[in-house]
This record gives C-alpha cells, structure tokens and sequence, in this order.
C-alpha cells in the first residue's frame, strides 16, 4: 500500500513549497505536547508552532474535550440574523483582555481575512461619515496576508511579486532601526499632514514573515499618538503577537494610546482550527450604525462565527489565562535571554533578537535574502535533528508551544550552536 507522503505527491499543492525541490512531504499521523510525530514513528519538536498557532500543544485534551462536546450540541449555524452562545461568550471574554476601547467583535476565517475586514471597515468608515480619506500607510517590509487587500498594505516582496502591478497604491514609510526610527517617524507624520490618510496598518513590535524584524514600544507609542492627532485610523495587526506571544497578552499592551482596530488569528484558537476576529471602538461601529443601509458592512463568510470553532477559542482562553502558562510564558522568555547571552558574540551570527518567546538568530552573510542558499541547508539540518524549523533565508527562529519544557529547549539551543560551528566549518 503507498504511504501517505506517496499519495500525496500525486494530488497536493502545498502552500509557500517549490514544488519541483520539495515534491515529497513528511506525512504527519499524530500531535502530542510539541511533538509532531511522522507515519514512520519519528518525532519533531514543533519549534515554531506550526506557523506560529500552537498555543498549548498539540491534540490538548482539553481543547478536544469542549469541541467534542459542542459537535453533539450545534455544529454550525447562519451566522447572519443569527447568533449562538460559544460567539457572544468568546465576544465578551475577548473584550475584557483586549487593549482599551474595544467594543465590537466581527468573526471570519483566518489571518488574512482578518486584515481584509479592517481595511474595509477603515476605508468605509470615512466614507460613511462623508469625508473623503483613501490612504494607507504600512511600514517597509511589513507582511499582512496574502488576500489581495493584504497584499497591498504588506511590503513589495516575493510574496506579492507577481501581482503588484494589480495592487492599490499604499505609502510605506520606513522600518525604524535600533539605530535610528527618527525617519520612519519623520514619514509618518508627513503623511498624515495631508489629511487624506484613512488609516496606518501596523504589526507591533514584531514583523513576522519579513524575518522577525523587532523596534521599540517607545516607536510604536509615537506612531500611534500621531495618528490619533492627525485623526487617521489605526489597525494593529495582532495577528502573529496577539495571545501572549511578546510577553504580555497583546503586544500593543505595551504602550498607552491603544489602536481602534485589532486583527487577530493564529493563537486564537490555540492552533486548532481557523478562526479570524476583527475587533473595532465604539466609534467605528457607529458609523455604519444608520437607516441607510449602502452604509452596512458588505463582507462576511460562509462559517462566520462557527460556534465549534468560536468553542475551541473558549477553551484555548481558559488555558492561556492560567497561571501555570503564564509562568511557562515566563520561563521561555528567560529561557531564550540567556541563551542569547551565549550566542551574540559568535562570528556566525549577525544579530539576536528577542520579543517575549520570540527568539530570532540572524546568521552571517553578505546576501542576505528570503531566497538565501542556507535557507535550505538550515531547513535539512534540522529536520535531521527532528526538529521543525521554518528559516527565513538566513534567518532562524524559535516561537515554541508555551508547553515545551526546559529540557526540549535546551536541545534545540544546542542543535542551533552545532549549526553554528557546521557554518563555520565550511
């Protein structure tokens, strides 16, 4: 009988996968604590969530204990003119931990889709109230989604590559260094004097997908304080940090002038299924609050708040607001620091960055891109230590379950100082 991997090969396209240089995928048959465990028997420690969503481990029996539960009581429903306990709940436990001013929760699918209903809502939201502003302003190299709406506030990259010709026109302004943010601040405020700009899309602190790009939270405060006195919309882009991820439940907790949008996904769910929230002020909302209803919000999805989806959200929420994962949030953080302290000086690494239990090691080159050759060498060497790293060219990073112990930490730390020496070696 052909394996899983076998069959595969004959019927799937997977995402961001060359195709022709990666034809044949490791078949997963189980999840277990931070292991991933292959059809041969073999396990992977998941060092980064499975594109970063894992919260709490793999097959969490609580987690699957409340969905199953809910499969037996309401699987889906019509999510329009309707609604359902496991909504309003997750709605109004997400409200009482969110940044302050949020008021209103609208569901979709995922991550992308997430940022799609914010540049709706951003856009319409002046339109509605007759006052004409149409910019957006991102910052350079930033990562949104890969929908169109997302791909036009994300950075040109080789993720929008083939379609920027098709893309609205979006200002970016530039990434503010350790060294110096005084320009990217300078740009911002430039913009924003024009009066035309709808809104500012940002991921805090961290930008993901352009290789774990991290700037200060006394920026980000800067970057928001602007846009409320210039009266421009703010979307935070949660996406990737929200859930804990940078230390504190959302990485705008940070700071003090709080966005009037948040996109959340990934963490939400504790990695289990895909769910996408979109969450606005009171302000917002009221724009589309009218007897016209050319003013409604025209989007939404065909599993829109589905209520076992919205249920696994619940139980991943009672997980993360304990205290034994908060002290395990705690302990990654410490963790990571003094492993840093251990590598930063190796002539092999460039630089070190840390957000929370976010740890990124930027190895040394003199090309350093998304394409990098060591990309693949980095990937394969891994995978033969059994762990699951994604790099980013020359980029490697850590963003574990917040269950993994001391111990697998430990292991993965030393396989990264025996690539390391491997680099150096060669």
């Amino acid at each position: 009988m052909a394996t899983i991997k076998e069959r595969d090969r004959q019927v799937i396209w997977h995402p961001y996968t060359p195709m022709k240089a990666w034809p044949e995928a490791i078949a997963i048959v189980k999840g277990e604590g931070v292991y991933l465990i292959d059809e041969d028997g073999n396990r992977y420690i998941d060092a980064i969530s499975s594109w970063w969503v894992n919260l709490h481990g793999h097959s969490h029996p609580y987690i699957a204990q409340k969905v199953s539960e809910q499969l037996s009581v309401l699987e889906h429903c019509i999510f329009a003119g309707f609604t359902h306990e496991p909504a309003v709940r997750l709605a109004e436990r997400l409200l009482e931990i969110l940044p302050k001013g949020m008021q209103k929760i609208f569901y979709s699918d995922n991550g992308s889709t997430a940022v799609e209903v914010a540049i709706k809502m951003a856009l319409q939201y002046w339109n509605n109230k007759g006052i004409k502003k149409q910019k957006l302003v991102a910052l350079q190299n930033a990562y949104h989604g890969d929908t169109f709406g997302a791909m036009a506030v994300s950075g040109r990259s080789v993720f929008t590559q083939a379609f920027t010709d098709l893309l609205f026109d979006v200002d970016f302004i530039p990434f503010p260094t350790k060294e110096d943010s005084t320009a990217s601040i300078a740009t911002l405020e430039r913009l924003l004097q024009n009066g035309d700009v709808a809104a500012f899309i940002v991921e805090p602190l961290v930008q993901g997908s352009a290789g774990m790009q991290m700037y200060d939270a006394d920026t980000l405060e800067l970057y928001f304080q602007l846009c409320k006195k210039y009266q421009a919309l703010i979307i935070a882009d949660e996406v990737m940090t929200g859930f804990g991820r940078t230390g504190p439940l959302f990485a705008c907790d940070y700071i003090s002038t709080p966005p009037d949008i948040v996109c959340l996904s990934k963490g939400l769910t504790g990695g289990t299924m895909p769910l996408g929230v979109t969450t606005a002020t009171q302000d917002i909302f009221d724009a589309f609050y009218d007897d016209d209803r050319m003013k409604m919000l025209y989007h939404g999805h065909s599993f829109t708040a589905n209520p076992t989806i919205c249920t696994a959200a619940l139980a991943s929420l009672d997980l993360l607001l304990t205290d034994s994962c908060t002290a395990n949030r705690k302990r990654i953080v410490q963790a990571h620091a003094a492993f840093a302290e251990t590598i930063k000086a190796d002539p092999m690494v460039a630089e070190v960055r840390q957000a929370g239990t976010i740890i990124a090691i930027e190895i040394t080159t003199d090309t350093p891109s998304y394409h990098h050759s060591l990309r693949d060498v980095m990937y394969r060497f891994f995978l033969e230590k059994k762990i699951v790293m994604r790099p980013l060219g020359n980029i490697i990073y850590l963003i574990p379950p917040y269950c993994i112990t001391n111990n697998e930490l430990d292991y993965i730390y030393t396989s990264i100082k025996e690539l390391l020496a491997q680099l150096k070696s060669s």
